[in-house]
């Protein structure tokens, strides 16, 4: 009985010991977390054409999962009101990635009755952005492509599609 307590207590402290000295992660792991889009960025947008080009100052607030979902969000979403955009993406290659996100698009009231009637922002189609995605060899930066096309109610293509290119920053404590 005293022998079984002895070698409990030394398995124990041998275990406690093995797991405070292993580091919490290896060099090899930090290499893989920086060089993968999972997490939160932020990127100045610039289109080259299409109906956001006098638009000078868009920013973009990405929230990517590891599951390959991920979200986006804009300084302009409030003009004309509209929902974040909501989407997929995937690796493609070293520090490659591909995104296609999709957000609501709505039409101004015509009338101000319309709106204090309860009307409001009716839909008027919806806008699908495919990204490609550069991350930088120190991970926290990237450099990005996107189309823009801009769909109708009953999802044909519609005027205001355009190109652009970003460049985005990983949010970090």
């Amino acid at each position: 009985m005293r022998h079984t307590g002895w070698c409990l207590s030394l398995v124990l402290v041998a275990g406690l010991l093995g797991a405070g000295c292993r580091p919490e992660s290896s060099v090899g792991d930090r290499q893989t977390a920086a060089h993968d889009l999972v997490g939160q960025w932020r990127a100045k947008v610039q289109f080259r054409s299409g109906a956001f080009t006098a638009i000078r100052d868009l920013e973009f607030a990405y929230v990517y999962n590891s599951g390959g979902t991920m979200m986006e969000s804009s300084n302009y979403d409030a003009a004309p009101p509209v929902p974040p955009a909501y989407g997929i993406w995937r690796k493609t290659g070293p520090n490659q990635f591909e995104t296609k996100y999709e957000f609501y698009v709505t039409k101004a009231p015509a009338r101000l009755e319309d709106l204090t009637g309860g009307g409001g922002w009716l839909p008027a189609g919806r806008g699908v952005f495919l990204e490609r995605i550069t991350i930088s060899d120190d991970g926290d930066s990237f450099a990005s492509t996107i189309r823009y096309q801009a769909l109708d109610q009953a999802g044909r293509a519609a005027e205001g599609g355009g190109e652009a290119e970003g460049r985005g920053v990983r949010l970090r404590f």
